[in-house]
């Protein structure tokens, strides 16, 4: 057993069950442990993950640290709301750290922000990417710069509930 993290081989060596708090019992093949050396940020010795489908439709995936079983991200493709504008250069250190080569194929993806308040109000840390690297399944969180925010919204809020936050706040005493 790991330190505290629900770990047990399987019979083949291969395959690890392992408790989480948000998704129960998992039973995981080793090919697909992701491990980011440095960590990701605010959480730098939780290295150890797993990608996991979401349960519905949604182009959302959880990614569930193996390390402490209450600790998951909500990801997202950065292509499928952001587009082309959206450029992830990645530094000659980042690719060494993930055992990258230059050209070769990599994935991207960014940890969404749901408030439990209004689930619509969805954000994406742009500024902080996860890039990942399918062979070697080692990955790490960019800093990029401050030209990306830390939370776009994913559903840009229409005119009129737009119009109607700015006239409540507007309303409002100064302090």
């Amino acid at each position: 057993m790991g330190k505290g993290t629900g770990f047990a081989r399987g019979r083949d060596g291969q395959a690890m069950k392992y408790s989480s708090s948000r998704f129960g019992v998992l039973e995981i093949d080793e090919e697909r442990v992701l491990t980011f050396p440095s960590g990701v940020l605010g959480f730098p010795e939780s290295r150890r993950y797993v990608m996991l489908d979401h349960d519905t439709q949604a182009p959302f995936k959880w990614l569930q640290s193996l390390d402490e079983p209450a600790l998951a991200f909500v990801i997202m493709d950065p292509d499928l709301f952001v587009g082309e504008e959206y450029r992830v250069d990645v530094t000659e250190d980042a690719l060494a750290e993930i055992q990258g080569k230059s050209g070769e194929a990599f994935s991207i993806a960014v940890i969404l922000t749901i408030p439990s308040d209004d689930p619509g109000r969805i954000t994406a840390n742009l500024r902080g990417p996860l890039l990942m690297n399918p062979r070697t399944r080692l990955c790490k969180q960019l800093v990029l710069s401050a030209d990306y925010p830390t939370r776009h919204p994913l559903f840009p809020l229409p005119a009129s509930s737009a119009t109607e936050a700015i006239k409540q706040a507007a309303c409002q005493p100064c302090p």
